[in-house]
């Protein structure tokens, strides 16, 4: 991913709500958001093998984004997507899976992951921060650390905590995720690239024929143990391609 907002226990009928864009090059293939041969859920990388976002059966979930850097420095032997595959895949919890990463954090390029179950949120980076247990509270997170307030992503939590005051119905997530109004030149970051990339990595929703916003998801966990899954795709032109809806009990919930 490289936009998302997250709420955890701050709506009365989700402990969870998360909502986020991917941005990719278009012609790094991808499969759709779908049941894995394991009890995962999740859109896959194709050329690597892992995934940005994904949920369990058990109701474990994880998401990864990219810290932007230079690319000499943004490389590593291991994909990141692996961490998110890993984490669904496996038995360790969020904070011991996080703290056991943290030991061989430079295999990988930079890079934030949240790691979450039913009982508890854990987010680290390999670019100087955590691991760390998260208290109830709204998150956002983009291609630097957790809660960096760069435009776009004070723009969309603002708007998040508003929908939060009501249903924050899946359709009204997917809206705000749909901003395509890049920052004004006093909210451009400034993290090497030139000033027209910057501007237009400046967007919530990024439209370019080569990269751009790939998909949009919306995951949310009820307080009564049942987990919806939306994933839209766009293509080049920013355009609804295709579009996956999952919802299911955890396991071990009470009904």
């Amino acid at each position: 991913m490289c936009l998302l907002v997250l709420a955890w226990h701050r709506h009365p009928r989700f402990r969870l709500v998360l909502a986020g864009n991917r941005d990719e090059f278009h012609d790094r293939p991808a499969s759709p958001a779908d049941w894995w041969e394991t009890d995962t859920l999740g859109g896959r990388d194709l050329r690597a093998g892992g995934s940005w976002l994904a949920a369990h059966r058990s109701g474990r979930f994880a998401v990864v984004t990219n810290y932007r850097e230079p690319i000499e420095e943004g490389r590593g032997p291991r994909s990141r997507g692996e961490l998110v595959a890993g984490f669904c895949d496996g038995d360790a919890g969020p904070e011991r899976f996080a703290r056991q990463l943290a030991f061989r954090g430079e295999e990988y390029g930079g890079f934030n992951l949240l790691l979450g179950d039913p009982a508890e949120l854990v987010y680290i980076s390999n670019r100087g921060r955590g691991p760390e247990r998260l208290e109830a509270g709204i998150y956002g997170l983009s291609n630097h650390l957790l809660d960096t307030p760069w435009a776009k992503l004070e723009r969309t939590r603002r708007r998040f905590a508003a929908l939060l005051a009501g249903e924050a119905g899946t359709d009204e997530l997917m809206a705000m995720l749909a901003d395509r109004e890049p920052a004004g030149e006093s909210g451009l970051t400034s993290t090497g690239l030139t000033p027209e990339r910057e501007r237009l990595l400046s967007a919530p929703f990024i439209v370019s024929p080569h990269y751009g916003t790939r998909c949009s998801t919306v995951l949310r966990l009820s307080e009564d143990g049942e987990m919806d899954f939306t994933e839209r795709r766009f293509d080049p032109a920013g355009e609804l391609a295709g579009e996956s809806a999952f919802r299911f009990a955890i396991h071990g919930a009470s009904a």
